[in-house]
């Protein structure tokens, strides 16, 4: 894993970090890396058709729809002679 030094920081943003990360439960460390995660990510293009589709549906909130029962598969009709 790759290291990174952020040098420079405002004393205010470090105490703003500081209590998001308690708010989350986490270490600055670990929040600064969810915060760059979370930013890069969203600046990257979707690269497939199937992640843009998901991703313009995704607030609809399709994942918590109910599911129905599948039914019993239905045979062809066999001809009488």
């Amino acid at each position: 894993m790759a290291s990174l030094t952020i040098r420079n920081l405002d004393d205010e943003l470090k105490a703003l970090l500081r209590l998001q990360a308690a708010r989350h439960g986490c270490s600055m460390e670990q929040e600064a890396r969810d915060i760059l995660r979370r930013v890069v990510s969203a600046n990257v293009p979707a690269s497939g058709f199937a992640q843009r589709i998901h991703q313009r549906f995704a607030a609809l909130g399709v994942d918590d729809l109910p599911i129905p029962k599948r039914r019993a598969v239905r045979l062809p009709d066999v001809p009488k002679d």
